[in-house]
């Protein structure tokens, strides 16, 4: 076969094929936008997108649990384990005695007394963690700093705070 022997162009075929390139070109930016989104828009890479995205949940569910005051479900959320009663000495580090005295809502240790809403506005990955800035009842002075583990998927109170803006 020679050059003059080359095969007629098939514009409907060569129309099909720049269809389906464009089609799947734009439907992986459409799924990387909409990961982004669904993540809370983090400033990271891509790769820890997930972690964000488990760790605002795990941490919207907890203080779902706090405002509902259902203590037992909150524990369980913290520290991954919903059936804690059955094995407390696991949990002899934070346990549920400690736990009530600081999220109960007529508890004195806490700060921010009940938990009436929440908003997370600022989530980081540091290290191993997620590290999380909590605004509790529309308070702009104090914020609450959770961190979430993403390898055992529990919940701790942050050292590190994050600045959340004047």
């Amino acid at each position: 076969m020679t050059l003059l022997d080359a095969p007629k162009f098939d514009a409907e075929l060569a129309r099909r094929r720049s269809v389906a390139l464009y089609s799947a070109a734009g439907l992986f930016i459409l799924l990387f936008i909409g990961g982004w989104f669904a993540s809370g828009m983090p400033v990271d890479w891509p790769w820890n997108w997930w972690t964000h995205l488990r760790g605002r949940m795990t941490a919207n569910h907890f203080l779902d649990a706090v405002q509902q005051n259902d203590l037992q479900k909150a524990y369980g959320i913290w520290s991954h384990d919903p059936s804690f009663q059955q094995h407390a000495a696991q949990h002899a580090e934070y346990p549920f005695e400690r736990f009530q005295q600081d999220w109960s809502p007529t508890s004195s240790a806490n700060e921010f007394g009940p938990i009436k809403s929440h908003k997370i506005v600022a989530a980081r990955r540091s290290g191993n963690v997620l590290i999380m800035g909590i605004r509790i009842n529309n308070l702009k002075g104090s914020a609450l700093f959770l961190d979430y583990d993403p390898h055992t998927h529990t919940l701790g109170f942050s050292p590190v705070e994050l600045y959340l803006g004047p």
